[in-house]
């Protein structure tokens, strides 16, 4: 495995642990389906992130954390989440 790769791996790995952490401290404050979905959404690309990781297809799996991180930041913005 090339040193990019394996730097990748790590990084992926590094910011999805730490989305899970952040993940269950998420608290919807004003449920609706707009919110419901974006919380699937969510949840879907921390589960997709890791089945990309056992694919061994890991652009897709950092690109899965990164979406996941957009969502969950998006929603602490718009002070939902």
């Amino acid at each position: 495995m090339n040193p990019t790769d394996r730097e990748l791996i790590a990084q992926t790995e590094k910011w999805l642990e730490k989305l899970r952490k952040e993940r269950k401290n998420v608290k919807v404050e004003r449920p609706d389906k707009g919110l419901a979905t974006a919380i699937e959404n969510l949840d879907a690309y921390i589960s997709d992130a890791s089945h990309f990781i056992e694919k061994k297809d890991y652009i897709r799996a950092f690109e899965a954390v990164i979406y996941a991180w957009g969502i969950l930041e998006t929603l602490r913005w718009l002070d939902l989440a």
